[in-house]
């Protein structure tokens, strides 16, 4: 069977592209359109960082918490065995000032003053 001799269809450019050839204001809609897509883009990305560097604060406050409240469980277990097992002075002085002494050196460093330091803004001026 033979086809009938039929003349091609005429060739339309598809797509986005062709219809801002043949219209210049599709052209600008297109463009604004994607300029607004980038904006939202960045914004929603820029809260997100935000959003996100609040969550790491507060989740590093919560687990030095935890951490503190474990080591604290730690050196309060230690020095229930040895009181309750031992009888010794010597025993129970090192239970007691041990902990102290690493609670002491703590606290001192974290209120001691070592150095000055200066913030600038951006640009350099202070």
């Amino acid at each position: 069977m033979r086809t009938p001799n039929v003349p091609p269809a005429p060739h339309y450019p598809v797509g986005v592209l062709a219809a801002a050839q043949a219209h210049p204001l599709a052209a600008a809609v297109l463009l604004a359109a994607m300029v607004g897509v980038v904006a939202v883009w960045r914004g929603s990305r820029r809260k997100a960082k935000r959003v996100a560097a609040q969550a790491r604060e507060a989740t590093r406050v919560v687990s030095l918490a935890g951490r503190m409240l474990l080591m604290a469980g730690v050196i309060v277990g230690g020095q229930w065995v040895v009181f309750t097992h031992t009888h010794g002075t010597t025993a129970r002085a090192v239970v007691l000032g041990l902990p102290a002494l690493f609670a002491a050196h703590t606290l001192t460093r974290a209120v001691t003053v070592t150095g000055t330091t200066t913030t600038t803004r951006r640009g350099g001026a202070r």
